[in-house]
């Protein structure tokens, strides 16, 4: 028996300098996890990015897909019959009202216009003669040597040469005008597209499928677009106090390509979409628009003056709406509900909530709450350039020099 209880007492004693050990592993852990506060000593701050609040105008645009068209169209027919001889434009050049843009063969058209001269000359000098003879009566009836029937009757045919005349001269005028249509010349200033008919073609004025070219007036430009129906009263409000700027957008949907103005809004609304048509002009300087293409619009209808703003990344939503994290004095932050009047992918406007100059925390929400500690480094500052370009200087081991 005093042999089991020594047995037993060594054993009691094994197990009891085990469970020190495993004491004094678990103690040693926790020294390393918690490093030198202990297990009692207080969180550490909560790194976060804060940015302040700041005044600012922002401008308040509605956006919208648009369609360019050219401001006009213009497809250059024929006006006569006849065989092209010469084509006088380049493809894709640029050309001036008036410009001869090709010739039709003016033989037949200069021989009907020598027609109609030479009718003319032969009733001017039948018209001459009838006018001498009218003289002659006149005399001849003052002498009473003839009949004064005979005198009205010299009289009626020289108004009816007098006539001819003026007809020959409507038919000259008449023929001068064809032939001036086999120079066939630009109706509008404008960019020619690709050629419809080569020299040597036998082309016809009443064939409306022929035509030698189209113009395209693409400086200024036109962009048609859409906005919803709940938008028009807004627009119209704005359009009625002066012209409003319009902006076509890159293909990145943020750099501007050029800036228009607002013509027309569509006097009605499109019941199959809900949206009413706009038409904007832009000036197109550098041709970055070209007729037929899709392109990103914005329309700035209000321009709000010296608001408060914030990063949109510090507006979280709740159950109770919206609120931001402000950062104290003290550095604990405070949950505070604001409104929202609009914002958009970097920048959101808050109407109420919020003063110039306020604290807002931008990044860092999943491990704050109403109270925390935080250690702020703001994500509004930029270093200037000569500090970016140069690093700050050290100590050899010892951190920032003093």
């Amino acid at each position: 028996m005093k042999k089991l209880r020594k047995y037993a007492l060594i054993l009691a004693g094994l197990i009891a300098v085990a469970v020190v050990v495993v004491i004094v592993a678990q103690a040693q852990q926790q020294r390393q996890f918690f490093g030198k506060r202990g297990r009692g000593a207080p969180e550490a701050p909560v790194p976060v990015l804060a940015a302040q609040a700041k005044l600012a105008d922002v401008p308040v645009y509605l956006d919208g897909v648009g369609t360019t068209k050219a401001l006009n169209t213009v497809t250059v027919r024929p006006q006569v019959d006849g065989k092209l001889m010469r084509i006088l434009f380049k493809e894709g050049e640029d050309v001036e009202r008036g410009f001869v843009l090709a010739e039709i063969d003016p033989v037949t058209y200069q021989a009907m216009l020598d027609q109609a001269m030479a009718k003319k000359a032969q009733d001017e000098a039948q018209l001459a003669n009838a006018r001498l003879d009218l003289e002659r009566y006149n005399r001849l009836v003052a002498s009473n040597s003839t009949t004064r029937q005979q005198a009205d009757t010299q009289k009626a045919m020289v108004a009816q040469l007098e006539a001819q005349v003026k007809l020959d001269q409507a038919a000259i005028d008449n023929t001068q005008a064809i032939l001036g249509y086999t120079k066939i010349v630009a109706p509008i200033s404008g960019r020619t597209g690709i050629r419809m008919v080569d020299e040597g073609n036998l082309i016809r004025a009443g064939d409306a499928s022929t035509g030698i070219v189209v113009i395209t007036q693409i400086r200024p430009l036109s962009i048609f677009f859409s906005l919803p129906q709940q938008q028009i009263a807004r627009v119209n409000r704005a359009f009625a106090q002066g012209p409003l700027l319009v902006e076509a957008l890159g293909a990145d949907n943020k750099s501007v390509t050029d800036r228009g103005t607002l013509r027309v809004v569509d006097n009605q609304v499109d019941q199959a979409t809900g949206t009413v048509k706009l038409k904007a002009e832009f000036p197109n300087a550098e041709l970055q628009l070209w007729p037929g293409q899709f392109v990103n619009v914005r329309l700035l209808i209000e321009t709000l003056r010296q608001v408060v703003v914030v990063p949109t990344a510090s507006v979280q939503r709740g159950p109770n709406g919206t609120f931001v994290y402000v950062v104290k004095e003290d550095n604990a932050v405070a949950v505070r509900p604001v409104t929202v009047s609009q914002q958009d992918d970097t920048q959101a406007v808050v109407t109420t909530g919020l003063k110039a100059e306020d604290r807002v925390v931008t990044t860092g929400f999943a491990r704050i709450s109403d109270g925390t500690k935080v250690a702020v480094s703001n994500a509004d500052e930029t270093p200037p350039p000569a500090a970016a370009a140069e690093p700050p200087r050290r100590g050899r081991r010892g951190g920032p020099k003093s």
